[in-house]
């Protein structure tokens, strides 16, 4: 497999984050449980940010490192990027 662009750290992540800059319309093969897994990214990603391994549904909590971050504030279509655009978060709110 070649080096991966982006990291799944636990198979329940519904997230990846990219190691690297990862242009629009890009295939991004990572491991996912040990298996290559392929994922068609439709939105730039920056270093750093999130984007949809699978389908997300709004409401659907958001899991990254094996550990819910937020929930969808709208549908997520694998490939596209997570980020407070779509992102509300759970932890630090103080409101909810």
């Amino acid at each position: 497999m070649p080096k991966a662009k982006a990291v799944v750290m636990n198979s329940a992540d519904n997230t990846a984050t990219a190691v690297e800059a990862v242009g629009p319309d890009v295939d991004v093969v990572m491991a996912v449980g040990g298996k290559p897994v392929t994922v068609h990214v439709v939105d730039p990603i920056s270093f750093g940010h999130k984007f949809a391994v699978r389908d997300i549904l709004k409401g659907d909590k958001i899991i990254k490192y094996g550990e819910t971050i937020g929930l969808a504030t709208q549908d997520i279509q694998a490939g596209r990027h997570v980020h407070v655009h779509n992102l509300e978060s759970g932890r630090g709110r103080g409101d909810k």
